[in-house]
C-alpha cells in the first residue's frame, strides 16, 4: 500500500493537461468559468461541455494573447489558423459577448497575482516567447495620420484586393454600403433580396437629393459607382465620381463604356480634397451626395470634408451623406474596434451620430432629415455573407485562406455590431442656405 507521502509525490507529477492548465489561469480574467469550451493542441479539453468548442492549435495562439491581450490578439490567432471556430461562429461570438455582459467584464481588473499565475502557466505550457509576427493580412500603414498619400494607402490596403473578389459577395451593382429593405418578409416576397435592397437604396438617395435629367451630380466616394451609373441611367443625371481607389475606377470606366453612358458619366481618380470645381466655394454641382465614405476622412478633417461638401453644391442643392455611427468611439477604438481598425480599415472614425450632425452643421449645411438605418445594415450583411460562403472556393483562390478567414470574421462581426446596437448607420439629408429649396413639406420616403 503507498504511503500518504508517496500517493502525494504521485498526483503532483502526474502531468495536467494544457487545457486545465490554462482554464485555472483565465479564471480570474473571466469572472468564473470559461464561457466556452476550449480544446488545447495536446487533446486536452477544459470548461462547459455545452459551451462552443474553442481549439488552441498551437502555443503561438496563448503567445498573440499574451502579446496583445484580448481582441486583438485573438483576432490575429483567429485568421492565421492557430485559433479555431468548431461552432457557428456568429452564435459563438454572441455567447461570448453575452457571458461577458452579464459578467461585466469590461470593468474586471485581475490583481497583480493573477497575472503573475499567467506568466507561471504560459511558462509550463511552452507558450512565453517573442511576439510572433502579425499576421499577412494585417494593415501596415505609414505615414502623417490622413495625408493624402496615408489615405491613398489605407483604402487601396481594403479596397484593391481585386474586384473580382468583391463581385462574389456584393450584388451586381456592386454597392458595397448598407441597402434600403423595402420587403423583409420571405414568406411575402421570397424573391426580394439584397440585389433589390440595394436598388431601393439607390432610389432613395437619387429621390432625397431631387434628382432630374440634366442635373449636375458629385458622388464623393464613388466606390464601383453603383450611385454614379444608377443617376446617370434612371435619372439622366450629368455625373461626375471622385475615388482614390484606382481598381474601382477602372472597374467603373468599363461598365460606363459597356453601358454607352460616356456622355453622362466622368470618374476621376481624385480626393476629395482636390476637386477643382469645389475650390472657387460658389456651388458648382446641383446635388452631392456621399455614400459610407466619410468615415474614412478622420476626425481632424471632417470639418473639411464637410466644407467641401457645402462648397460643391449651389445654393438650395440638396446634400446627402450616409454614414455609419459608433456610440463607443471615445473608448479608444472609434473605427471598430481592434480588429476593424487592424486589418479592415485603418484609420477609420466614427462617432455618435449627433456629433457627425453638429460637424456637418458647423459646415454651414442645414440639416433637414435624418433617417435610420440600422437594422437595415443586419439584412445587407446576412446577404453578403450568404454569397460569401456560396463562393468561398473561388474566394479562397483568389486571396488565400487567410484573407478569407478575416473576411468572415468581419462580416459575422459586423451584423453583429449593428443588430446590438454598438453600430449604426443614417442618412443625412441637408440644404445649402442661400437659395430657395425645393424639399416637399411632406416627405414621401
Amino acid at each position: 500500500m503507498a504511503t500518504t507521502q508517496q500517493r502525494t509525490t504521485t498526483e503532483h507529477v502526474t502531468p495536467v493537461g494544457v487545457a486545465h492548465r490554462l482554464e485555472s489561469t483565465l479564471r480570474p480574467f473571466v469572472g468564473g468559468d470559461l464561457p466556452v469550451r476550449l480544446r488545447a493542441w495536446d487533446g486536452s479539453e477544459a470548461g462547459p461541455v455545452d459551451a462552443p468548442l474553442v481549439e488552441l492549435r498551437s502555443q503561438d495562439a496563448v503567445r498573440r494573447l499574451l502579446w496583445h491581450p484580448g481582441e486583438l490578439g485573438a483576432a490575429q490567432a483567429y485568421v492565421t489558423g492557430e485559433i479555431e471556430v468548431h461552432h457557428d461562429l456568429d452564435e459563438a461570438l454572441t455567447h461570448v459577448w453575452s457571458v461577458a455582459a452579464e459578467r461585466g467584464l469590461a470593468g474586471v481588473r485581475p490583481s497583480p497575482g493573477a497575472f503573475v499565475r499567467a506568466l507561471r502557466a504560459a511558462v509550463d505550457v511552452g507558450a512565453l516567447g517573442k511576439a510572433p509576427a502579425p499576421p499577412a493580412s494585417q494593415a501596415r500603414v505609414r505615414g502623417r495620420l490622413h495625408s493624402k498619400l496615408r489615405d491613398r494607402r489605407a483604402i487601396s490596403h481594403h479596397y484593391d484586393l481585386s474586384n473580382e473578389f468583391y463581385s462574389l459577395i456584393l450584388d451586381p451593382s456592386m454597392a458595397y454600403s448598407s441597402g434600403y429593405w423595402r420587403s423583409t418578409d420571405p414568406s411575402s416576397d421570397p424573391e426580394y433580396g439584397v440585389a433589390d435592397a440595394q436598388r431601393d437604396k439607390l432610389d432613395l438617395v437619387c429621390q432625397k437629393i431631387g434628382l432630374g435629367p440634366g442635373m449636375r451630380f458629385l458622388d464623393v466616394g464613388c466606390g464601383w459607382g453603383s450611385l454614379s451609373l444608377h443617376a446617370a441611367e434612371h435619372y439622366g443625371a450629368d455625373v461626375t465620381g471622385v475615388t482614390i481607389a484606382a481598381e474601382q475606377k477602372k472597374f467603373i470606366d468599363e461598365r460606363v463604356r459597356e453601358r454607352g453612358l460616356e456622355h453622362l458619366v466622368q470618374i476621376r481618380l481624385q480626393d476629395y480634397r482636390e476637386i477643382p470645381e469645389v475650390s472657387s466655394g460658389d456651388g458648382f454641382f446641383d446635388a452631392v451626395a456621399s455614400i459610407e465614405m466619410g468615415e474614412h476622412v478622420g476626425e481632424q478633417n471632417y470639418g473639411t470634408y464637410a466644407q467641401v461638401l457645402h462648397d460643391a453644391v449651389r445654393p438650395g442643392g440638396r446634400v446627402l451623406v450616409q454614414q455609419m455611427s459608433r456610440a463607443g468611439g471615445r473608448n479608444g477604438h472609434p473605427g471598430g474596434g481592434p480588429f476593424i481598425e487592424s486589418f479592415i480599415a485603418p484609420d477609420m472614425h466614427m462617432r455618435p451620430i449627433g456629433e457627425t450632425v453638429a460637424y456637418l452643421e458647423r459646415g454651414s449645411l442645414e440639416v433637414r432629415d435624418v433617417h435610420a438605418l440600422r437594422e437595415h445594415y443586419v439584412l445587407t450583411v446576412a446577404g453578403w455573407l450568404e454569397r460569401f460562403e456560396a463562393n468561398l472556393e473561388r474566394l479562397t483562390e483568389l486571396v488565400g485562406e487567410e484573407v478569407v478567414r478575416v473576411w468572415r470574421l468581419y462580416l459575422v462581426g459586423g451584423a453583429m455590431a449593428f443588430r446590438d446596437g454598438r453600430m449604426g448607420v443614417d442618412q443625412i439629408l441637408m440644404v445649402r442656405p442661400g437659395g430657395a429649396h425645393t424639399l416637399p413639406l411632406v416627405r414621401t420616403w
